[in-house]
């Protein structure tokens, strides 16, 4: 089993640099997770990650049903499986950040196990970046620089290799 370190709320409220109390109106709102050990609160740093992608507006997070064979473990979303690696089983969350995503207009040889093929969806541009969206059977968010997006020429409608390493895809509870 492994046991990850717990925080206090006032440590969460340090490393956040905001008042405990702020931290106890999201834990009682529910935009925090914590665990209650008697009159105790503590959060782990998972519970702290995921507070923190929620609060971005991170994508890819999706409902998921773990399934494992072998040596290999699954999450099933929709219709679609992907790669993961976690103990946990049943039903869990799962999230991967768009920056981990790679995209390519070829399949690619590589270590990471999560390679489909999808078709763009969306673009989204900003001043730094451009998100691009595709749908892969879920749809999935990847986020380039202006000069990827420009060399590979990218279009609505363009098929492109969607890649991610299986370590890339959070799981929790």
């Amino acid at each position: 089993m492994n046991i990850e370190e717990l925080y206090t709320p006032e440590e969460i409220a340090a490393k956040l640099k905001i008042t405990k109390y702020t931290v106890y109106e999201m834990i009682k709102r529910g935009d925090l997770d914590a665990h209650r050990l008697g009159k105790q609160l503590r959060i782990s740093g998972e519970q702290l990650n995921q507070y923190l992608q929620r609060a971005k507006g991170s994508s890819n997070i999706y409902d998921a049903e773990i399934n494992s064979t072998g040596s290999e473990t699954t999450a099933l979303v929709d219709k679609t499986i992907i790669f993961i690696n976690t103990e946990l089983r049943g039903k869990v969350r799962i999230s991967i950040h768009p920056d981990d995503i790679i995209l390519s207009k070829e399949p690619m040889v590589s270590s990471a196990k999560n390679n489909y093929k999808g078709k763009v969806i969306d673009i989204i541009e900003d001043n730094t970046s451009v998100k691009i969206i595709l749908d892969i059977g879920i749809p999935i968010s990847a986020i380039i620089t202006k000069k990827s997006f420009y060399t590979m020429n990218i279009k609505r409608g363009q098929e492109l290799f969607v890649i991610f390493k299986t370590m890339s895809v959070k799981v929790y509870k």
